[in-house]
């Protein structure tokens, strides 16, 4: 297998918006961490990306408003290969477990709106729009052993079908030719990976379907199958063909991606012009291991790429998105000539980006790191931008073709499992369509998000760190925020257990734009990382150190506490729960922690089991006396769901209180910030009745969480005010597990009047 390498003379120095350096490439590949290192910055063109728009998110639609008529409100559903219509106005998208295609207006895009769905008797694999049309390739396989399937054409007008073509196999992609005289389908024949641990081969073969159109209608008499077996590949009796596009000379580029194999088509005739292996990468500086901790220090030596979406840049080169499946996934995207040569090879310029701004899903290190996955190619006022969608880093990478090395621009966030997307360049607009709906873990619903070329600056990622040993700080989960004491704009977060293994205390500036994490200390037992810890809050000890409160579980042996480290983050002190409190223990515990003089005070996040309803405790632990109290704090009462704690803050006569239910985008009603004044917070014994504090609406933070246009995210985990009282808040992205791996950081504003609250 041909192995692509990459030069350690690569940098990456500068993660500004502003100024966002693309990696310069020398013709020797070996992808090192060295590439990061910002001693060695290359002279780089950036005037044309400082000076040039970017995306910014306008919309998010929830597909779920498009449920047909007979459907349940909790029906899954998804969004995943979409299309427009040609003038802009309709988005058109395949939706699997609904066996149906959606339709969405976007003549408003700020206001997108449902548009009616179509059932089909199958299960849409791919759409493409054709004038008046939508073309959608239509999966009635029985079994993998007798694949089958249909082209289907679909009058946009009436969302009635006009015609459909048998195919002879399953379909995934198609793509239409830019004459719109022939419309190509990869009929992939998927491989069973349950059997025989996948392995190829597995007949029935796939190969490629040509079929000609003319005035509005699919000839399917005409249809010609193009095979693909006997070529000089992996599995060459087996091709499994995945994605495939048109360049402006009808040639079709075909990725076969379980083969690791590329293939040029002459579609006109049919002929194959060139077929060459996709090749592989050594990879160096990665993580490898699901072991819920960051360690980019791994090596994948001779990864196959295993492309899945490709796209012609112009008549000679293409790019591919190598998200892998069957061996490999190289966890970037290349650049190939027509004849087969490596022009550019991105390397872990990606992942790397993605890791800074805290979208890496270490759950998938073992794997395929964040999977790029779809792709699209456009031209925007002049200027070729290509999109990669990273699948399971929930990101858009946006990169501006200069004819040799892309020059990156910015990330988009882009929800759950992006899997589609389309530009609508004579509208400014980009849409990325999401796969995943999680709604039965009580997650988010399936998105389409919009995107306009319209802003002066990126305002996405708001937090994202910087370069240690030439590569960015891994983070992610930030369930806890507190100010240094002295220094204006300096703050620290904590992360919770998803990173079970690496317990993480992160100094922030947030005198940069955007926030900058500058520095992460591992939380240490004995000079190791300390183990069975959820740490959910932080406070200063005003020394140096830090109080830190940690989330017990009793069902996995993780002890409800407050820890005292130093400022290496060694532990100190180890501060149980009392007894009497562990007698009415459940499971939703401590949530923040902030020192008052010489007491601490720590938020329990929902009622245990001797608090009246709608009430929690705010807890006490004095120092000097070394004894617990408490008192009682009123819950806002939620129509859906529970509404819990999740911060606490002092800061001259209050103390602040995060307080939100668990509900996410539409469902979303109470992220809130109150305050309680301070000379009410006189602590009772445990064990009797406990004062009941009053409390006073401070911050809405919907209307902040709303901003950005995407959907509302659930977990406003951190607060704090720093030395100079500017307030800031950060959400808790859950380790980009079942999540879109988003952070919002951002500035809080606390004048006007405040709302008391009975």
């Amino acid at each position: 297998m041909d192995v692509t390498s990459v030069s350690s003379t690569r940098a990456l120095t500068d993660y500004s918006h502003q100024q966002r350096a693309p990696i310069s490439m020398s013709s020797n590949y070996r992808i090192h961490p060295s590439w990061l290192i910002s001693g060695l910055l290359l002279a780089t063109t950036t005037g044309n990306t400082a000076a040039a728009d970017y995306f910014g998110r306008v919309a998010s639609f929830p597909v779920a408003a498009n449920l047909p008529a007979d459907a349940a409100p909790d029906q899954e559903s998804s969004a995943e290969i979409i299309s427009a219509s040609d003038d802009g106005m309709t988005l058109v998208y395949s939706d699997s477990p609904l066996g149906g295609v959606g339709f969405i207006d976007i003549s408003d895009a700020s206001n997108p709106g449902p548009a009616g769905f179509l059932s089909l008797d199958g299960e849409p694999t791919s759409v493409v729009m054709a004038g008046s049309h939508a073309l959608i390739g239509v999966n009635t396989s029985s079994s993998y052993l007798e694949p089958s399937g249909k082209l289907v054409m679909v009058e946009l007008a009436s969302r009635t079908i006009v015609s459909e073509c048998e195919l002879g196999g399953q379909p995934d992609s198609v793509a239409l030719s830019g004459d719109k005289s022939l419309l190509a389908v990869a009929i992939e024949n998927e491989r069973d990976e349950d059997l025989n641990d996948g392995a190829l081969p597995q007949l029935p073969a796939g190969f490629v379907s040509i079929v000609p159109l003319a005035d509005d209608a699919v000839d399917c008499a005409a249809l010609r199958r193009i095979d693909l077996t006997g070529l000089d590949m992996e599995g060459a009796d087996d091709p499994e063909p995945e994605f495939v596009d048109f360049n402006e000379q009808n040639e079709l580029v075909v990725t076969l991606q379980e083969n690791n194999h590329l293939v040029v088509i002459n579609a006109v005739d049919g002929s194959i012009l060139n077929d060459f292996p996709a090749g592989g990468v050594d990879l160096e500086g990665v993580d490898v291991e699901e072991e819920f901790a960051f360690d980019f220090t791994g090596r994948q030596v001779g990864r196959p790429r295993e492309p899945d979406a490709v796209k012609w840049l112009d008549t000679e080169r293409f790019v591919t998105a190598n998200e892998g499946d069957y061996k490999g996934g190289s966890r970037g995207f290349t650049i190939f000539s027509k004849g087969g040569e490596v022009l550019y090879e991105s390397g872990l310029d990606l992942e790397y980006r993605a890791i800074a701004a805290g979208h890496y899903p270490e759950k998938r290190s073992a794997n395929k790191g964040i999977e790029p996955e779809g792709l699209e190619v456009a031209t925007f006022n002049g200027e070729r931008y290509l999109f990669v969608l990273a699948e399971r880093a929930g990101i858009v990478g946006v990169y501006r073709d200069t004819g040799a090395e892309p020059e990156f621009v910015q990330l988009l966030p882009a929800g759950v499992a992006p899997e589609g997307v389309v530009a609508i360049p004579s509208r400014k607009l980009l849409a990325v369509a999401n796969e995943a709906d999680l709604i039965a873990d009580g997650g988010a619903r399936s998105h389409v998000m919009l995107y306009e070329r319209n802003q002066p600056t990126a305002n996405y990622p708001t937090l994202e760190s910087s370069l240690t040993d030439g590569k960015p700080l891994g983070w992610g989960a930030l369930s806890g925020l507190a100010a240094d004491p002295v220094s204006p704009g300096i703050l620290y977060a904590v992360t919770d257990s998803f990173y079970a293994m690496q317990p993480q205390l992160l100094t922030i500036d947030a005198t940069t734009q955007p926030a900058s994490i500058t520095s992460a200390t591992t939380i240490t037992r004995g000079g190791s990382p300390a183990q069975l810890l959820d740490l959910e809050g932080v406070s200063s000890d005003g020394e140096g150190g830090f109080w830190l409160a940690s989330e017990g579980r009793s069902d996995r042996l993780i002890p409800h506490a407050i820890y005292h480290v130093d400022a290496d983050g060694e532990i100190q002190q180890q501060i149980p729960f009392p007894a009497e409190l562990l007698a009415v223990e459940k499971r939703f515990a401590s949530e923040g922690i902030t020192l008052i003089g010489r007491t601490l005070w720590v938020a329990i996040q929902r009622s245990w089991a001797d608090d009246p309803e709608n009430r929690v405790k705010l807890l006490a632990y004095d120092l000097d006396s070394e004894t617990w109290g408490a008192v009682h704090y009123p819950l806002d009462i939620s129509e859906q769901g529970w509404v819990g704690l999740s911060e606490i803050t002092f800061h001259e006569d209050v103390v602040y209180i995060v307080e939100r239910d668990n509900q996410i985008a539409d469902q979303a009603r109470i992220k809130r910030l109150y305050q309680v004044a301070v000379s009410e917070l006189v602590p009772a014994p445990l064990g009797g009745e406990l004062p009941l504090v009053g409390k006073t609406l401070a911050h809405d933070f919907l209307p902040d969480l709303q901003a950005d246009n995407g959907y509302v995210l659930d977990k406003i985990e951190g607060f704090a005010i720093d030395a100079n009282g500017q307030a800031f808040a950060v959400t808790d992205n859950d380790g980009v597990d079942d999540s879109s791996g988003e952070t919002r950081f951002f500035p809080v504003a606390l004048s006007g009047p405040l709302a008391s609250v009975e």
